[in-house]
């Protein structure tokens, strides 16, 4: 997860965009932040989904395949 102030950054970078533009440096360094908070969020919710199991109403396990896999290669390693 990304710290409250690089999440502050990200916020204060698009407001001055928005409002005035952004210096070059400024640019890279809201692209640089952007990059990171994605990465972040999909690895977050690559875990979530990987620790999901679906029941169907009947308490069958139809977890799709896919999710099963990845959870046995993971309790390989």
């Amino acid at each position: 997860m990304l710290s409250k102030e690089k999440l502050a950054r990200i916020n204060e970078l698009s407001k001055k965009a928005k409002a005035e533009g952004l210096t070059e440096v400024e640019a890279k360094e809201q692209t640089q932040l952007r990059s990171e908070y994605l990465e972040t969020f999909r690895r977050s919710m690559s875990d979530t989904l990987e620790h999901v199991k679906v029941v169907d109403p009947e308490g069958n396990d139809v977890t799709p395949q896919k999710i099963k896999n990845i959870k046995e290669k993971r309790n390989l390693h």
